[in-house]
């Protein structure tokens, strides 16, 4: 379905979509005109309507208010503004919970969550899930054909994991599809551990609150069942929209790198990839960890255009302490995701709510109205969207690949391992940071995915990995690939069933080494290691005791029980060279290690040098210059080129001051030596 709709079906006419979330139901309907001109004005093109209307189209049980709706579509569709109309089942009304609390989640202690927020229903309940495909039917019926409805948004953020009895009826019914009979099951979870054996399908719950650890496997089943509880629903509403708008994009929103649901089985569910994004201004790697999480959602979406359906105008209210952003900063992360590959840039909200949760939350009109700052601040931005209009629908080629797999992100983190200090996501930022520092775009992918077309394939961590993908990281090499592995990896097979003999052991052979312990490292106190070439680095957190089996040691420990073993070894096999990583090394090491596997792999960063906190990206023919920095920075250019933002010319270099972007297409003469 994806190659039949997606972006493209949006952006054809409009060029790059610049919005954001509209609820006009929270406001008087006289606003709603001036919303529209206000709308044109900033260059707005695409609204999110009716995320969170289910209580006003439906306020009681059976009965339905559209006439509001109407008015709201036919205004924005009078003023030329596209509309993404959204599902509104992610939040149902308080009757819902009231006259069924079955339809109310329960967590993992039995406690039932009621209503009062938002999100408070069971993926699993049959009531649920009639109510609102009810409501689904009837809107889709009512507004098939509409002219301003472009895109179908199904639901909000699906993050609900219930343990009710309704779940874990459901749970049985995904286990039995599985697995077939308990005898597999069985030996599947390991149960003549702790006397765990089931002898009865109804004696299978979710993985509740219990005295001690649960039971690794099953609860590595419980989070992948979750996250295709909650898909069911969300195919249910698109098999609804589908069957009455075949013509029309649907996507649901997610939220970058969120472990509850396995975005890699929904990407593919979707018409069109979308990501709601807020990065923390006080966090100094938001840069880079927002660059990985678009590469992530551009990975999801097979490189096609992606959509960031929500960000943030200026500060959020979701975090403890909220800093700003300072001027221009909004401007910058919109065109970090442009240059990223996103067609779309969309903002919650359009005007700050004056009551409820997030009436604190900024908004592209903030409560000061549009006389402000802020305001003017998104339209100039929407209107230089309309300079980038060219770059819609372009591709953002990558010489590398990174693995990253939600069932190792879930087995990895399971309590009673040698160390909860290996973070998924964060070993995986920390492997990536030094080529976003390089100018080297990449691709996030799964371990399942085609890599020949990568010189390079970085694996910051496979803890879990099946013989298929063992085999074919192997086969990757043997034809000439270079493959960098992180340490903890190859451990447990898919049933989360730790691998007997030398770790890693279905990789052991095109790594050239092995493995006999797992050793944590003191907290207190850096692991010092040596390059084999001379020169020191530190490192953290763990330790293995690996022996070579025909890889070099490019580096050893230094000190204490480990002294003069391997910590980083490198393998030449077939056609294709091997990193292993048996240590967390320092930022610094990290980016020695990273150079060396792109030198073998003939790899090079867009620009020759880049100062700090600079970041490159090309996107089609265009080059795109962020500086992330506090200060004025000159960056060489490897072609003379104009800066479509500004129309200027530009040659040798460029400077740019903090917060500045430049996206440079090259003169026609440079054109087919990039691409």
């Amino acid at each position: 379905m994806m190659a039949r709709l997606g972006m493209h079906t949006l952006t054809g006419e409009r060029g790059l979509l610049f919005g954001g979330d509209y609820n006009p139901e929270q406001w008087p309907e006289h606003v709603w005109a001036e919303d529209v001109e206000l709308m044109r004005a900033a260059g707005v093109n695409l609204v999110t309507v009716g995320v969170f209307s289910w209580a006003r189209i439906e306020p009681e049980p059976g009965a339905r208010d559209f006439g509001w709706l109407d008015r709201v579509l036919d205004l924005l569709g009078e003023g030329d503004i596209a509309v993404d109309l959204a599902t509104p089942t992610a939040s149902p009304p308080p009757w819902l919970g009231h006259r069924w609390p079955e339809t109310l989640p329960v967590d993992e202690s039995g406690h039932r969550l009621w209503y009062g927020s938002r999100n408070q229903f069971c993926p699993s309940s049959p009531v649920y899930r009639e109510r609102a495909l009810a409501l689904v039917t009837d809107l889709a019926d009512r507004y098939a054909g509409h002219p301003a409805l472009a895109l179908w948004h199904v639901g909000n953020e699906y993050t609900q994991i219930c343990h009710c009895d309704e779940s874990a009826k459901a749970f049985r019914t995904w286990l039995r599809e599985r697995y077939g009979d308990l005898d597999t099951l069985n030996e599947a979870w390991g149960t003549t551990f702790w006397s765990q054996h089931y002898s009865d399908w109804a004696e299978i719950v979710t993985p509740r609150r219990a005295p001690y650890m649960i039971n690794p496997a099953q609860r590595l089943d419980f989070w992948r069942f979750g996250s295709d509880a909650l898909l069911a629903h969300y195919r249910a509403e698109r098999d609804i929209l589908r069957e009455r708008t075949p013509d029309i994009p649907v996507t649901t929103n997610f939220m970058g790198l969120f472990k509850p649901v396995d975005y890699w089985s929904w990407a593919q569910e979707e018409d069109i990839v979308s990501n709601d994004w807020y990065p923390d201004p006080g966090d100094p790697l938001s840069p880079a960890r927002t660059a990985l999480t678009h590469d992530l959602m551009r990975g999801l979406a097979k490189g096609r255009p992606w959509l960031l359906m929500e960000q943030a105008a200026n500060g959020v209210n979701g975090r403890p302490h909220n800093l700003p952003k300072p001027p221009g900063q909004l401007r910058l992360e919109s065109l970090q995701a442009v240059a990223r590959g996103a067609d779309g840039l969309c903002y919650f909200q359009w005007r700050a709510s004056r009551f409820g949760a997030e009436r604190f939350h900024a908004a592209m009109v903030p409560p000061a109205g549009p006389d402000t700052r802020l305001h003017a601040e998104v339209r100039a931005h929407g209107q230089e969207l309309r300079t980038l209009a060219s770059v819609a629908g372009r591709e953002v080629p990558a010489r590398v690949a990174m693995v990253f797999d939600w069932a190792n992100w879930w087995a990895l983190e399971e309590r009673g391992g040698p160390s909860d200090r290996l973070n998924a996501t964060e070993q995986l930022l920390s492997y990536y940071l030094p080529f976003w520092e390089r100018g080297v775009s990449v691709d996030v992918v799964p371990p399942w995915a085609g890599l020949s077309g990568y010189p390079l394939v970085v694996v910051p961590n496979l803890f879990l990995v099946s013989d298929r993908d063992a085999a074919g990281l192997t086969d990757y090499v043997r034809g000439g690939g270079v493959l960098v592995v992180g340490p903890f990896s190859g451990v447990v097979d898919p049933r989360a069933h730790v691998r007997t003999g030398r770790f890693p052991a279905p990789l052991r052979e095109v790594l050239g080494a092995s493995g006999e312990e797992w050793l944590p490292a003191p907290e207190d106190r850096p692991v010092r290691c040596r390059w084999a070439g001379g020169g020191e680095f530190a490192a953290h957190t763990w330790t293995e005791l690996m022996a070579a089996e025909g890889a070099e040691a490019v580096a050893e420990f230094t000190e204490g029980d480990l002294a003069g073993r391997p910590t980083v070894l490198r393998h030449r096999t077939g056609r294709g060279v091997a990193w292993y990583v048996a240590t967390m090394p320092e930022p610094t090491a990290l980016g020695t290690l990273t150079a060396r596997a792109l030198a073998d792999a003939g790899v090079t960063g867009v620009v020759a040098e880049l100062p700090p906190g600079v970041e490159a990206v090309r996107r089609g023919d265009v080059l795109f210059l962020l500086n992330h920095g506090p200060t004025t920075v000159s960056v060489p250019i490897p072609h003379p080129a104009r800066d479509l933002l500004t129309g200027s010319a530009a040659a040798g270099q460029v400077t740019l001051t903090p917060r500045a972007v430049v996206a440079l297409r090259p003169s026609e003469n440079d054109i087919e030596i990039i691409l």
